[in-house]
């Protein structure tokens, strides 16, 4: 699959997730400045990877993908409540988020954390709403709080927190604290599509092996992305990661060598889905090769 026809075909599955969440957060119950602050955050724009590959890999199982669209969907739900909260003064104290004030700029700090909280909760809601086989559904929903949770995405940010301005972080420490915070949930994503399927335990392993060399390629083209880029072209500070005195891939190895790090890493995602044939497995192989290349 060329780059163009895997951006393509990303954008419009991007397009029917964030169609799904337009309507996600309408219950006349919730008070308007919480529903305008999660509003807010969640239609900020992003490229709905995280729901993209849960879909991508339920197809590749046999699923049909629109029957998973409320499963994927409360992955960006999670995704958006980790991006307010990882904003938030006491945490990476980031005043730009997708171009746009960061949730606690545009209302206040107190909303944000409720926003945050609101989302993380109310994903678990839609997650349970498919009308799929219990076990396949429970373990899917498992996959993700555990990605989610102390001993994801949670405790990564824990001790990516803890490793600010110390220059004690070798580069398994680093990896350890990324595969936490960044690469658990995209890992959860891609497994959890395929649980959602039933798939055989060989094949999900074998996307569980693809998940995880993604996240940690993905992690690495954000640390170059942090000193390349700029802030217009992210959406967000660049070099923060410097000015926080982070610990990042280029910082300890390099940039010539986090990019080739990098490379190796997208090529283990294609590596591991050998064998697997059709638009699904060719888009995935493509979008391993993407998360390498893009400019934000």
């Amino acid at each position: 699959m060329t780059p163009q026809a895997m951006k393509a075909l990303l954008q419009e599955r991007g397009v029917h997730i964030t169609a799904f969440l337009s309507h996600c957060i309408t219950n006349p119950a919730v008070p308007e400045r919480l529903k305008a602050a999660m509003n807010y955050s969640l239609m900020a724009g992003g490229k709905r990877l995280r729901p993209v590959l849960c879909l991508t890999c339920a197809s590749l199982c046999g699923l049909d993908m629109a029957r998973v669209i409320p499963f994927a969907a409360a992955l960006e739900m999670i995704h958006t409540y980790s991006l307010i909260h990882d904003d938030l003064p006491a945490m990476d104290n980031d005043d730009l988020r997708r171009g746009k004030p960061s949730c606690h700029k545009a209302f206040d700090e107190a909303t944000a954390i409720l926003a945050g909280d609101a989302l993380l909760t109310d994903a678990f809601a839609f997650m349970t709403s498919l009308p799929l086989p219990a076990e396949a559904l429970l373990c899917a929903v498992a996959t993700v709080a555990q990605a989610a949770g102390s001993g994801g995405m949670v405790g990564g940010q824990v001790l990516d927190m803890s490793y600010e301005g110390r220059s004690d972080v070798d580069l398994e420490a680093l990896r350890t604290m990324h595969s936490l915070k960044t690469g658990a949930l995209l890992r959860a994503a891609c497994v959890s599509g395929a649980r959602l399927a039933s798939a055989p335990a060989e094949r999900i392993a074998a996307i569980e092996a693809y998940g995880a060399a993604l996240g940690v390629a993905f992690q690495i083209a954000d640390d170059i992305l942090d000193i390349t880029a700029d802030t217009a072209t992210l959406g967000k500070p660049a070099g923060s990661d410097v000015e926080q005195g982070k610990t990042t891939y280029p910082s300890l190895v390099g940039l010539e060598r986090s990019r080739e790090l990098a490379c190796a890493h997208a090529d283990a995602a294609e590596q591991a889905l050998a064998g697997m044939q059709g638009q699904e497995a060719d888009f995935l192989r493509a979008l391993a090769r993407y998360v390498v290349t893009r400019a934000a």
